[in-house]
């Protein structure tokens, strides 16, 4: 298959996804300045970090639906604008309520990106690349934090945070102009493609569509209880997941006053959390084996944690931010091959959409009872127990989970519409 389309959508897609993830990464960063400006308690700020994750529910179904019917690149499109306003007026706010309510409607713009991209990756890739493609596309998350954490605190020594919060807005309102021109929402679109390589691909995915198993609805997946472990295992990741990466800037701030110097020093546990990604998604792919690549990290993850607490050795504490750092995220690859495995293909796009969908309210609960702990206790340690705590019981969650591979070998074809969901 020919390399056209891997070199025009994933890096297109990739830094789209890069500038929303921005959104999630800069609002840590800017965290310690926000509870001081605004005079707020760490639970607001807490709030503030995860009401994002409240919006962000409401797109994720209803994102896919509309990008199979309508257009994918159009729907994005119109949502990059949307989420590039939000998070400038994020810099015009006055109170702690506005900031919510703004940072609640960013959510809601950001929210059917994500479904929305994976419509557009299964009208373009078949059920053989499409895990390499969404694999290279979900790379962007620790990539975004590597960059966007230095941006932040480079910006902060020249500007306050409501005009950074301005500034980073602006790049998704470029981007989108280069996304609505670049892309095209099917292969039959595409005046850039060797009509050959454009005749194959049609050809492979319309073989792949009639074979297609027929989703069997979200009544299906409500009543099935696997589904749920899912949308319970997601939650706790998620939960610990957000908790981390929106309090670790809060974290290194203590190591140093200087805020570009506290940028830097937040993208070091997020590079060895890509190179963890990667890694531990080879070595997946490699024995064949999804439940151990995503319980064992977890459980590193949660022990780091709480061995971060013993320690006051900045030095020593940014070890083991890194470590968990690779240990919270290195699973995202082998996690989305559970699914498909446990659960029957009818029910399976349904069941993903549910996950995704519930699962990321843990990106509230995370960051919200986080900083509740900390106002409680004064300290970061009673946020740490509860996020490794949760990371904890993602694991066993997954465990049991996994029990279920082992009675559902067989590989199972999904409908591209339920990829999307």
């Amino acid at each position: 298959m020919g390399q056209s389309k891997w070199l025009k959508i994933i890096p297109i897609a990739f830094i789209m996804y890069m500038l929303a993830y921005m959104d999630r990464i800069n609002v840590g960063v800017l965290l310690p300045y926000m509870e001081k400006d605004l005079n707020i308690s760490a639970s607001a700020a807490g709030d503030i970090a995860g009401i994002f994750f409240v919006g962000y529910l409401i797109l994720q179904i209803p994102g896919g639906i509309l990008a199979s019917k309508w257009s994918a690149r159009k729907f994005v499109f119109i949502l990059m604008i949307l989420w590039g306003l939000a998070a400038m007026a994020s810099g015009f706010v006055q109170t702690e309520g506005q900031l919510k309510v703004v940072r609640f409607l960013l959510g809601v713009a950001e929210g059917g990106v994500w479904p929305a991209v994976l419509v557009l990756l299964a009208n373009w890739f078949t059920t053989g690349e499409r895990a390499r493609a969404n694999a290279f596309w979900m790379a962007c998350l620790p990539v975004s934090a590597i960059l966007m954490a230095p941006l932040s605190g480079i910006l902060l020594k020249q500007f306050d945070w409501k005009m950074v919060f301005v500034i980073e807005g602006v790049p998704p309102l470029i981007w989108a102009f280069v996304w609505y021109f670049l892309l095209k929402d099917k292969p039959s679109e595409a005046g850039w493609m060797d009509q050959t390589e454009k005749e194959e691909l049609l050809k492979d995915l319309k073989a792949e569509q009639a074979q297609a198993v027929q989703s069997e609805g979200y009544g299906a997946a409500f009543k099935n209880k696997v589904t749920w472990g899912l949308v319970l295992m997601y939650f706790l990741w998620m939960t610990g997941f957000y908790g981390y990466t929106l309090w670790v800037p809060s974290v290194v701030s203590t190591f140093t006053k200087d805020s570009a110097t506290m940028g830097w020093l937040t993208a070091i546990p997020f590079t060895f959390a890509l190179i963890g990604m990667i890694v531990n998604s080879y070595w997946s792919d490699k024995r064949l084996n999804r439940v151990q690549h995503v319980v064992v990290p977890l459980l590193i993850a949660a022990v780091s944690m709480v061995a971060g607490q013993f320690v006051s050795s900045p030095l020593l504490q940014m070890f083991l931010l890194s470590v968990t750092a690779i240990g919270v995220y290195a699973p995202y690859g082998p996690l989305w091959a559970i699914p498909t495995a446990i659960i029957p293909a009818g029910v399976v796009g349904a069941a993903l959409g549910l996950q995704n969908a519930i699962g990321n309210l843990g990106g509230y609960f995370g960051p919200k009872f986080f900083g509740v702990f900390k106002d409680a206790t004064g300290s970061f340690h009673a946020g740490f127990y509860f996020l490794a705590l949760a990371l904890a019981l993602a694991a066993v969650v997954s465990a049991l989970l996994g029990k279920g591979m082992k009675k559902n070998k067989q590989p199972q074809i999904k409908h591209k519409i339920n990829q999307a969901k």
